[in-house]
């Protein structure tokens, strides 16, 4: 059985070892986005980072931080982009379904008894309400 210290020492060095992995796969995710540089300075960041890896990484965080941390801001306003902009193509376009698809799905709701009057005639009014 393990003692107290022995668990807490093991968790330390588990810590230790996932933060490392995301360290050097960050580094790796990073060498590949940038497209300043060429492949053959990537290949030897990577054959360093196989045989001297925490040196490696160290040097590449102090050397390349500044540019990492760019590189990904600009990854992340990209992507922020490219959702915003497919939300706004999916509500310009109303879902990608027209008033009378919805009213027609409604309706089809409304014979398998899974919505009231009620609820068909305010999702009816939706759907109208929308195309105009």
């Amino acid at each position: 059985m393990y003692t107290f210290w022995e668990v807490i020492w093991l968790f330390f060095w588990g810590f230790a070892f996932v933060a490392y992995l995301s360290v050097l796969f960050s580094i790796i995710s990073d060498l590949f986005r940038d497209h300043e540089l060429n492949g053959w300075l990537k290949a030897l960041w990577i054959v360093f980072l196989v045989f001297l890896p925490f040196l490696t990484a160290l040097v590449y965080l102090i050397a390349r931080g500044k540019g990492m941390a760019e590189r990904t801001h600009k990854q992340v306003e990209r992507n922020q982009a490219s959702a915003n902009e497919y939300i706004r193509s999916v509500a310009a376009s109303g879902g990608g379904s027209s008033p009378s698809e919805e009213i027609a799905k409604a309706k089809s709701l409304l014979e398998n008894g899974t919505i009231t009057e009620a609820e068909f005639s305010q999702l009816k009014s939706r759907a109208l309400a929308h195309s105009a």
